[in-house]
């Protein structure tokens, strides 16, 4: 794990410490305690992860095409 706050975290570091921390998790070679704060890491990641697809979905469904398919621009996403 590191010590980066979630909040600073790009998709791909997110998803990637938390596939660590479901690996030590799923081991159950950690303390309770540790478990516990792995969870709530695990967590926090997760959400983190979630709002990242969904800001990039909310551009993607932005972008406008023509007859041809090809994107003309983009029209601007309420809270981007």
């Amino acid at each position: 794990m590191t010590d980066t706050p979630v909040e600073q975290m790009s998709f791909e570091q997110a998803m990637k410490e938390l596939e660590q921390v479901v690996d030590q998790l799923e081991r159950g070679d950690v303390a309770l305690d540790q478990s516990i704060a792995l969870y709530e890491r695990g967590a926090a990641l997760k959400k983190r992860c979630e709002e990242e697809l969904k800001r990039a979905e909310e551009k993607v469904a932005a972008i406008t095409l023509d007859a041809d398919g090809v994107p003309t621009g983009t029209k601007p996403v309420e809270g981007l």
